[in-house]
């Protein structure tokens, strides 16, 4: 059994989160649960975040300094338990640092900060990332929140009403994913309408990848009106996914993306990974909204 903490806003909206990995594993609106249920038959996760690298590294391997380094896709920290750093009714603030288990795979000492906090509807975050190492600090972070599609439950469909309204105009293509899970030249079309994706299980072979996305939110919405919306803050990359027969859809934020498949340098020269000097903080920001 995971160990949780309960938070509630005044007005009612709930949310849970787990010490492993700072998961959020529950979001209630109005009594409705609208985060993922992690049912491992589809997917069992609810939504991860992802450091110190985001999607799948060449090889299993990062590399720092002319050493190899085993790296899981997406990172360790959202396998590893974080401490209780301050803990209010609506919110809590939860803390991973370097140990001899991270330096296995990433030898960097850092600290990652997660302050999970509800409000009426909502749900927010606040990241901060912090190098207090000597050496510049090479990292990738991300959000992997899923929710139900549909809403209340159901079979999905191909116009069935669903679709994901980006704030702006996105590129009608994205990079194909090779084998491993790393990212082609290659891209591919993407059925987009001016800002809007219709939702159809049959496009998502793979992730739908919006790197240098224009737009800094995206909203989920239904056919009723209702929508869910992600706002991002210091997150350049977007990305919309599922598994073909599996009723969730995930809006993600990243600030990196897997490694191209013919990528054989370094961690800190991959395509998109932040150098954070010493003694310096990195801040990134989510919020998410249930909008009636």
């Amino acid at each position: 059994m995971r160990e949780t903490i309960d938070l509630r806003s005044p007005d009612g909206t709930a949310a849970r989160i787990a010490l492993d990995g700072a998961e959020p594993v529950s979001w209630r609106v109005d009594g409705a649960e609208y985060l993922w249920s992690g049912d491992p038959e589809h997917w069992n996760r609810h939504a991860p975040w992802l450091f110190p690298v985001v999607g799948a590294s060449a090889g299993g391997m990062v590399r720092v300094g002319g050493q190899a380094y085993p790296m899981a896709q997406h990172g360790f920290a959202r396998d590893l338990p974080f401490t209780v750093v301050s803990r209010a009714d609506d919110a809590v603030i939860l803390r991973l640092v370097d140990g001899v288990e991270t330096r296995r795979h990433y030898p960097f000492a850092f600290r990652l900060d997660i302050e999970a906090r509800v409000r009426s509807a909502g749900l927010d975050f606040a990241i901060t990332v912090a190098n207090p190492g000597p050496d510049p600090l090479p990292y990738a972070l991300g959000f992997h929140p899923a929710f139900p599609w549909p809403f209340a439950g159901g079979e999905r469909a191909a116009n069935g009403g669903y679709a994901v309204v980006f704030e702006k105009r996105e590129r009608g293509a994205a990079p194909e994913v090779g084998a491993g899970g790393l990212l082609l030249r290659d891209e591919r079309p993407v059925p987009l309408h001016g800002d809007t994706l219709p939702l159809d299980p049959a496009i998502f072979t793979e992730a739908l990848v919006f790197r240098n996305a224009t737009s800094r939110a995206m909203r989920f919405t239904g056919p009723n009106g209702r929508a869910i919306r992600m706002e991002v803050d210091e997150f350049p990359h977007l990305a919309v996914w599922t598994k073909p027969t599996a009723p969730f859809l995930s809006l993600e934020c990243w600030t990196g993306h897997a490694d191209w498949a013919d990528f054989s340098g370094e961690l800190a020269e991959r395509d998109s990974q932040r150098l954070l000097a010493p003694g310096a903080e990195a801040r990134h920001a989510v919020r998410l909204s249930l909008e009636a």
